[in-house]
Protein backbone atom coordinates (compact mmCIF):
# COMPACT_ATOMS: atom_id res chain seq x y z
CA UNK A 1 0.00 0.00 0.00
CA UNK A 2 1.33 3.74 -0.48
CA UNK A 3 1.26 5.79 2.12
CA UNK A 4 -0.47 8.65 -0.05
CA UNK A 5 -3.47 6.73 0.78
CA UNK A 6 -3.32 6.20 4.52
CA UNK A 7 -4.84 8.01 7.32
CA UNK A 8 -2.65 8.36 10.53
CA UNK A 9 -4.98 7.41 13.32
CA UNK A 10 -2.85 9.62 15.67
CA UNK A 11 -3.77 13.34 14.27
CA UNK A 12 -6.36 12.26 11.79
CA UNK A 13 -4.32 13.36 8.54
CA UNK A 14 -2.66 11.92 4.96
CA UNK A 15 0.35 10.15 6.07
CA UNK A 16 1.87 12.03 3.21
CA UNK A 17 1.14 14.97 4.90
CA UNK A 18 3.70 13.68 8.15
CA UNK A 19 1.83 16.44 9.98
CA UNK A 20 2.73 14.36 13.10
CA UNK A 21 5.91 12.53 14.20
CA UNK A 22 3.56 8.89 13.73
CA UNK A 23 3.24 10.46 10.28
CA UNK A 24 7.05 11.24 9.39
CA UNK A 25 7.87 7.79 11.00
CA UNK A 26 5.76 6.06 9.03
CA UNK A 27 6.16 7.78 5.76
CA UNK A 28 9.84 7.14 6.47
CA UNK A 29 9.53 3.52 6.79
CA UNK A 30 7.56 3.17 3.67
CA UNK A 31 9.49 4.88 1.05
CA UNK A 32 12.54 2.91 2.22
CA UNK A 33 10.66 -0.07 1.21
CA UNK A 34 11.52 -1.17 -2.10
CA UNK A 35 8.85 -1.01 -5.28
CA UNK A 36 6.84 -4.65 -5.01
CA UNK A 37 6.24 -4.19 -1.24
CA UNK A 38 3.00 -2.68 -1.94
CA UNK A 39 2.29 -5.53 -4.17
CA UNK A 40 -0.03 -8.64 -2.78
CA UNK A 41 1.48 -12.42 -3.16
CA UNK A 42 -1.21 -12.66 -5.97
CA UNK A 43 -0.16 -10.28 -7.89
CA UNK A 44 3.34 -10.94 -7.48
CA UNK A 45 2.78 -14.93 -8.65
CA UNK A 46 0.49 -13.39 -12.01
CA UNK A 47 3.57 -11.21 -12.59
CA UNK A 48 6.09 -14.28 -12.36
CA UNK A 49 3.95 -16.03 -14.66
CA UNK A 50 3.49 -13.69 -16.76
CA UNK A 51 7.45 -13.13 -17.02
CA UNK A 52 8.03 -17.04 -17.54
CA UNK A 53 5.49 -16.94 -20.26
CA UNK A 54 6.76 -14.27 -22.09
CA UNK A 55 10.31 -16.09 -21.67
CA UNK A 56 8.92 -19.04 -22.82
CA UNK A 57 7.60 -17.53 -25.81
CA UNK A 58 10.65 -15.66 -26.85
CA UNK A 59 12.69 -19.05 -26.63
CA UNK A 60 10.64 -20.43 -29.33
CA UNK A 61 10.59 -18.09 -31.39
CA UNK A 62 14.87 -17.96 -31.59
CA UNK A 63 14.54 -21.82 -31.69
Amino acid sequence: MTYDRLVCANCAAPVSQGRCPVCRANRERLQQEGPFAGLNPMALIALLVVLVAALVLVAQHTA
